[in-house]
């Protein structure tokens, strides 16, 4: 027992637990793009606290503000939290985006709080502010958070807007009960936004992989000519590291073994960095016990030299002759393991995408391989990319997406087909948890 008892004992709980759902959502939310919606209500104050925790949690958040709401809580409050401008208007100077724009720059979108007539507008389809409208336009996952009071709440319209919003596929958010603004007692208070940061840190944690080892290859191999030059390639790393991410998000132990990137390692990922194939070969050969899922996205060498210079090449004649040789076949020497993992392969091509794509699987005799067009704009030094997926008797194409989109829907498709069972009840236990 603490000194002062219970008075004590429940205010240090509620630290600590808001110190565990904050340590969870930084692996989680890092990176991830939150679009806020703030509608009318007396619980927006609560909201300037959760784009707080979001953005200590390394996300990056945008506000988005009914006319009402900026009676509760300014939007200068609100700029100076997230660190970007608020969006209150369709007449907004500083909205060149446009709602299709930013609909399509959210990765999640929650409304909180989210207001009796906030639900009803949203069941309805309206459109006539920029608020509704940014959800009727988004793809994104959508969420509400109601606050109202509770005879609100428990009206039958309203319990009608949230039934029809849940058929589509919204995510319901509370509300919790307890004492209201109005002085009455019961169900429409808003979830705090410490469970509001879990339930949307969880929102990216299918639990598709969960406890599932996996290794990644990221990024270019560095083959020395001498010591001071070598053969690479232009692969920036970006899809790698995005599939590490939306690895560990399903709920998967990932290694991330990369070649040479200016990229952070993603947080909760053990990064092991090389230069060379054969150390990238190697480094990928130690990780093997108990890996069940190896997803080859590096772009390594086909080829190094056969004898690199001890020291510096002068430049001396009219031409230089490099005589190369095969570099290792990292993709291949682990498919051709007893035991191996599933395995998945990248394909980077220019022309003849889907006869490569399927010539290359039957070649290094894997389940799958994601192949993508490279050139100018395309694939390398890029934050989109589109893939297509081939595997045995099948394909699927991903439309040009952000890479850390598209990598979650290469790792739901992995996930579907070859670990079909891992996580899925603990993934749809914890949306019950936070719904009404």
């Amino acid at each position: 027992m603490l000194p002062g008892g219970a008075a004590v004992k429940r205010p240090f709980h509620r630290r600590l637990w808001a110190l565990l759902v904050h340590c969870r959502s930084m692996n989680l939310l890092a990176g991830k793009r939150i679009l806020l919606g703030i509608s009318g209500g007396i619980a927006a104050y609560k909201s300037a606290e959760l784009v707080r925790l979001l953005r200590a949690a390394g996300a990056e958040v945008r506000v988005l503000m009914t006319a009402a709401a900026t009676g509760f809580v300014g939007a200068q409050t609100f700029q100076a939290l997230s660190g970007q401008p608020v969006y209150c208007d369709w007449n907004d100077e500083h909205d060149a985006m446009g709602h299709i724009e930013l609909a399509r720059w959210a990765d999640f979108m929650l409304v909180a709080p989210a207001t009796a007539d906030t639900l009803a507008r949203l069941a309805q389809g309206r459109a006539d502010d920029l608020l509704a409208a940014v959800c009727l336009a988004s793809e994104a996952p959508l969420a509400v958070a109601p606050a109202m009071n509770r005879g609100m709440w428990q009206h039958p319209a309203t319990r009608a807007n949230v039934s029809l919003l849940r058929e589509r596929g919204v995510h319901v958010w509370g509300p919790a009960e307890g004492e209201q603004a109005c002085g009455e007692s019961g169900p429409g208070r808003m979830l705090e936004p410490t469970e509001l940061l879990q339930a949307l840190s969880q929102s990216f944690a299918s639990g598709r992989l969960a406890g599932v080892e996996v290794v990644v290859t990221a990024g270019p191999t560095r083959e020395p000519l001498d010591p001071v030059r070598f053969l690479s390639n232009r692969s920036s790393g970006k899809m790698g590291y995005a599939l590490a991410t939306a690895a560990r998000d399903a709920g998967a132990r990932v290694t991330l073994v990369s070649g040479p990137v200016a990229l952070e390692a993603p947080e909760g990922v053990e990064r092991v960095l090389v230069e060379t194939a054969q150390e990238m070969l190697q480094a990928v050969l130690e990780r093997m016990e108990g890996c069940r899922l190896f997803i080859a996205t590096a772009a390594v060498a086909d080829y190094r030299p056969r004898h690199p210079a001890q020291e510096k090449i002068k430049k001396q004649a009219d031409e230089l002759v490099l005589r190369l040789e095969p570099a290792p076949d990292i993709l291949a020497t682990v498919a051709a393991r007893t035991p191996r993992p599933v395995c998945v392969g990248f394909a980077a091509e220019t022309q003849e995408l889907e006869r490569y794509a399927h010539r290359k699987r039957l070649a290094k005799g894997v389940e799958m391989i994601a192949a993508n067009r490279v050139g100018a704009g395309l694939g390398f030094d890029s934050d989109d990319n589109e893939l297509l997926l081939v595997w045995e008797g099948g394909s699927r194409r991903l439309a040009r997406d952000r890479k850390s989109r598209l990598a979650r829907q290469l790792v739901d498709e992995i996930a579907t087909r070859y670990f079909p069972r891992s996580g899925e009840e603990k993934a749809a236990g914890h949306h019950a948890k936070y719904s009404a």
